[in-house]
Parts: C-alpha cells; sequence; structure tokens
C-alpha cells in the first residue's frame, strides 16, 4: 500500500518532471504515521506545490533570481504507509540516488522523514553534518510515547547515531512544553537554541544579526561542515500557519523566518525539508502559502549563492 498519488499536472512552481541535467529538485515524502496529534501532513507537499504556483513569474524579490529553467520536480516518493520502519527502508534507495544528482527540497510529511534524510546525507557525504533547526519543538526525546522512533524523536537519534555536528546544531523557534533535560538536551550536546521567546521582537536582519553572526561563527569553528536544513512549519505562531499537527501559540512570524533565510542564503546548504503541513486544518492556505515561500526562498537564495541562476524574467507561472 503506497502513500497518496502525485499530481503530475500540480508541480512546484509548475517547474517540468526532474530530468538528470537539473541542479535544483523537489520531491515529496507524503507520509504522516508518525503524527501525535492531528494528522494530515501527508496531503502537505500536495498542498505546497499548489500553493507555490501564486509566486508570480517565480523572481524572488530579495535575490532577485529564480531556479526555474534548472528545477525539476520528482514527484511524491511511492512509499508505503503500514510503519515507520516499512517507510524508511523503502524511502533509502529512493532517496540515495538523488541526493546524488541534485540539490534537493524535501516536502513532508512528519518530521520523522528527517532521520533518514540525515542518515543518507552523512554516508554520502561522509561527516556528519551542521543542521538549522527551525520547530516549536525540540524533537528530543528518546522514546516516542513507548515507540523507539517518531517524529518527536529524531534530533536526539540523530545526536545518538553520530549524524550531526553537535557544536554546529542551531534550534530556532523552540517553545513548547517538554521535560528540562529533553529541552535542553542541544544545548547541553554543545549546539545553540535560540528560542521563541528569546527572539520576540526581533524582525529585520539588522536586529537578527547576533543570530546571525553566532551561527556563521560556529559553522566557520567547526570548518564549514556540510549544512542543512530542517524546517517544522509548526515554528511560525498558529496565526501564520493553522495548519499544522501540533500547534504551539506564541511562535515566530513568516517575517523572522524568511529574514533568516535570506540572509543564510549565501551559505553552500546540502538540502533542506520543509515538513508539518497538514491541509486539513489550514485556513485560506496560510500554511502552505509560507512553506511554499519558504521552500521558493531557500532555493532562490541557493542560485544566487551558487551562480547558477534559472530564469531571470518574463515567464509567468501563474
Amino acid at each position: 500500500m503506497t502513500a497518496f498519488a502525485y499530481l503530475s499536472d500540480s508541480r512546484f512552481l509548475k517547474a517540468p518532471a526532474l530530468e538528470p541535467g537539473h541542479t535544483w529538485a523537489v520531491a515529496g515524502i507524503a507520509w504522516d504515521g508518525s503524527t501525535t496529534n492531528r494528522p494530515g501532513a501527508r496531503l502537505g507537499p500536495r498542498a505546497i506545490r499548489q500553493a507555490s504556483h501564486m509566486l508570480c513569474d517565480g523572481i524572488h524579490p530579495h535575490f532577485g533570481t529564480s531556479p526555474l529553467g534548472r528545477l525539476g520536480d520528482a514527484g511524491d516518493l511511492a512509499l508505503p504507509n503500514t510503519g515507520i520502519e516499512r517507510m524508511r527502508e523503502a524511502l533509502v534507495p529512493l532517496v540515495e540516488p538523488l541526493m546524488a544528482a541534485h540539490r534537493m527540497a524535501w516536502l513532508g510529511g512528519d518530521h520523522s522523514i528527517t532521520l533518514p534524510l540525515l542518515q543518507a546525507y552523512r554516508r554520502q557525504l561522509g561527516r556528519p553534518l551542521a543542521v538549522i533547526h527551525f520547530d516549536a519543538h525540540c524533537d528530543t526525546w528518546s522514546d516516542h510515547f513507548g515507540e523507539p522512533s517518531g517524529h518527536g524523536t529524531w534530533v536526539w537519534e540523530a545526536f545518538q547515531q553520530g549524524l550531526v555536528e553537535p557544536s554546529c546544531f542551531v534550534q530556532i523557534g523552540i517553545r513548547s512544553a517538554g521535560e528540562a533535560a529533553a529541552v535542553r538536551y542541544v544545548a547541553d550536546q554543545g549546539g545553540r537554541i535560540f528560542t521563541s521567546r528569546e527572539l520576540r521582537g526581533l524582525e529585520s536582519p539588522t536586529q537578527l544579526a547576533p543570530v546571525l553572526a553566532e551561527i556563521r561563527h560556529r559553522l566557520a569553528a567547526a570548518g564549514h561542515p556540510p549544512l542543512y536544513l530542517s524546517l517544522d512549519i509548526d515554528c511560525l505562531d498558529p496565526a501564520f500557519a493553522p495548519g499544522t499537527g501540533t500547534p504551539e501559540p506564541g511562535g515566530l512570524s513568516s517575517n523572522q523566518v524568511l529574514s533568516l533565510l535570506e540572509e543564510l542564503g549565501d551559505l553552500p546548504f546540502v538540502g533542506m525539508d520543509c515538513v508539518e503541513v497538514s491541509p486539513p486544518f489550514d485556513h485560506a492556505e496560510l500554511t502552505s502559502q509560507a512553506a511554499a515561500a519558504f521552500v521558493w526562498t531557500w532555493l532562490c537564495g541557493q542560485c544566487r549563492q551558487s551562480g547558477q541562476s534559472g530564469q531571470s524574467a518574463g515567464t509567468d507561472i501563474r
């Protein structure tokens, strides 16, 4: 039994189907079998793609470029939805060739998809990764309500398995309730947690300059390990993203996330994921619109950083 079918007429930015020559690629991982509250994230990839069609011309207002012309959409990966281990076993042989050939943006799905992605990147790159992790939740629990793995354990598992560089693991937007040991876990391992409370009132690049400087300092001090972005849409306040499984009041604004993504756009990320968009609980497509804008911003930043921009004007994708 496989996840929901991919709609071929609804690709991200209406990009073509993925081909070997594309530099950047999008793929959906339509799995939400680890959701602990409200399900529906398996429908996230489809909603994010549909929302991306509102990005007029695909030309980013800050980066002045678009991934179109070098971007392909691999569709939703065909995965079993019978259990997390079966899903992860099926996922690995599908993602590894994509990682080897393209710079990937993965559309989730719940946050349990990030662990196998990090495992695959760790094998491919031969060293632990730096991770920038936007989230309301620390995801550092050592079990998933009695089960060994889930969408709230992936950070703890990644540390335990040596997938990440501890000093270069940065969490942004954390604010949920939790046991003290779990909430402090990343900091106790040498990483950095920027809580939502710490970031209140800081939206512009100037206001966020200390955050940006610390991230860059940590990456440089560790010799610039390969960098990955994992963006849980519930990092946003529910006012900006009601369509998610575990909303937490007091979150980040869309402006804050965009400022951070734009200012970090010159860093050479190896990949990213955007997870936990749950369309059944969305209102006016607020959540999927935010997710599409974040993925698009990341792609455009990487286009500019690499010097391999796609189309720069004149193609209406609406």
